[in-house]
């Protein structure tokens, strides 16, 4: 009459007990070789394998930046070189965009109205004008020359004179001239010759 045996407690886990049997043992060991050598030296050890790690990273991006620095700075007629070439403009184009900047003659009177308007938003005084009108027949371009005795503060007459130039384009400052009462005056009396360079309407 045969007899049943038991497996021993633990007897059916097979690899799985070997296996933690020694990753117990490698533990055990790290603890005494840490025991042994001391705390400072595995700190060392380690600092050691992340340097060599590090400069291992290192390498590579120092040779890359060296490769760099080795290459030549571009010249001034390379770097000219690589721009598009813009050609530059033709003789007519310059004269085209010449007259296309120029005011229409059939509106002087308007232009010297907005010389006026613009004294009065300075806060300056200006009651009349000098007015006086040419043409050059080569260029076919017609002039109006206006000259405005203004008075006011000196700040309000540059303003007036920078104000007028940028709403009209096509005209020119040729002359400014000051004179005061006395050196204490805030009133100052300016003479203003503007030049309008007109062409006729197309």
């Amino acid at each position: 009459m045969g007899q049943s045996v038991k497996p021993a407690p633990g007897a059916g886990t097979g690899t799985g007990a070997v296996d933690a049997a020694r990753v117990q043992a490698l533990i055990l060991r790290a603890r005494l070789a840490v025991a042994r050598v001391g705390a400072p030296a595995c700190v060392a050890a380690a600092l050691c394998v992340a340097g060599v790690a590090a400069w291992a990273w290192l390498l590579p991006q120092r040779a890359a930046h060296a490769r760099l620095m080795a290459q030549p700075l571009p010249t001034p007629a390379s770097l000219l070189a690589q721009q598009p070439a813009v050609p530059p403009p033709s003789a007519n184009q310059n004269l085209a965009d010449f007259y296309a900047t120029l005011g229409e003659k059939r509106h002087a009177e308007q232009q010297v109205r907005t010389l006026f308007d613009l004294a009065a938003k300075a806060g300056l005084a200006l009651n009349q004008g000098e007015y006086k009108s040419s043409y050059d027949k080569a260029r076919r371009v017609s002039t109006y020359q206006v000259t405005l005795p203004v008075k006011g503060g000196y700040q309000p007459l540059w303003q007036f004179a920078m104000n007028g130039l940028r709403d009209m384009p096509f005209a020119a400052l040729d002359e400014v001239s000051f004179r005061r009462e006395t050196i204490a005056d805030p009133v100052v009396e300016a003479r203003l010759r503007f030049t309008f360079y007109l062409k006729d309407a197309p």
